[in-house]
């Protein structure tokens, strides 16, 4: 079997991988459902009781085995996050594809509140910096092999590097307000799940890195006021919990640019497979060019 790296990786060939990988772990793959398709496949198996992710490929390795620390290092400190499980040795590795089996917080995606979040957020970077090392925070160096995979038209993929490299030297002029630490790296709702018992944890631990706290402040803020998809109530909420509007930041229109390159880069991935993603991209990277509203963004 060849490696799936590229844009073979699909919901099948995921699939594929992970029931291997259940072999392996002597997990049951029971139900397999997937939930999300990006820089890893995520299902839900076992009768819905443990999450598993499989990665694209062998560079995402690296990632997974340090998301793998950074969760024993979250445990150990009793921070609300997400936990692995199995008694096998992870990440399983698959023809490449580095695979992780984590508990399920509850039958559903079910989402903390804002203020949770800002809470949470604001705890998360008051802990001590963990006894291993952390990569300095690289925003652009998933976008070059995102657009080198996705199957997207030629001229998407050009104004698409254009941004990236115009970027990439905006921001490396930013100042900072808040001290640099360690980051979550992709810190949204999305990642912020009840468990049963209605408590909230952080899931989705492979971007961990070093770096300006403002990063893991944005997307929270962009939901507000880019796409609508909080409301002032909340956002304030959030802002409240954490103790810091990332907006009021000097740098912020920049890092949201950022952002939105990222975001589109991500989705990107799945065009090829996805007619609904392909639409959404184009979409997208339209009010990029145009400087119109973000408002239309859909979610994926």
């Amino acid at each position: 079997m060849k490696s799936t790296e590229h844009s073979d990786f699909d919901a099948g060939a995921a699939k594929s991988i992970l029931r291997r990988a259940c072999a392996v772990a002597d997990v049951d793959p029971d139900g397999i459902e997937i939930l999300r398709l990006g820089d890893h496949a995520v299902f839900r198996i076992d009768g819905g009781r443990i999450i598993s992710r499989v990665g694209r490929g062998a560079d995402r390795l690296a990632a997974v085995r340090r998301e793998v620390a950074v969760a024993r290092w979250l445990a150990d400190r009793e921070y609300p996050a997400a936990r692995l499980v199995t008694d096998a040795e992870q990440p399983i590795v698959i023809e490449d594809h580095p695979v992780t089996f984590w508990g399920a917080l509850a039958d559903g995606d079910t989402y903390a509140s804002t203020a949770e979040m800002g809470v949470l957020l604001r705890r998360l970077h008051d802990l001590k910096s963990p006894p291993f090392s952390l990569p300095i925070l690289q925003p652009f160096e998933k976008v070059a092999s995102r657009l080198g995979r996705a199957v997207i038209p030629e001229r998407t993929r050009a104004y698409l590097r254009s941004m990236a490299k115009d970027l990439e030297a905006e921001y490396e002029c930013l100042e900072f307000s808040l001290p640099a630490g360690h980051l979550h790296g992709d810190f949204n709702v999305g990642n912020v799940l009840r468990d049963a018992a209605g408590c909230p944890h952080v899931i989705d631990l492979d971007g961990f890195a070093a770096g300006p706290r403002e990063w893991d402040l944005m997307q929270t803020a962009m939901y507000y006021d880019s796409f609508g998809w909080h409301t002032e109530t909340e956002y304030a909420d959030f802002v409240a919990g954490y103790g810091f509007d990332v907006r009021e930041w000097a740098g912020y229109a920049v890092m949201r640019s950022v952002r939105e390159l990222l975001m589109v880069t991500w989705l990107s991935q799945n065009a090829g497979a996805n007619p609904r993603a392909a639409d959404e991209v184009e979409k997208r990277v339209a009010t990029l060019r145009s400087g119109g509203s973000r408002r239309g963004w859909a979610p994926f």
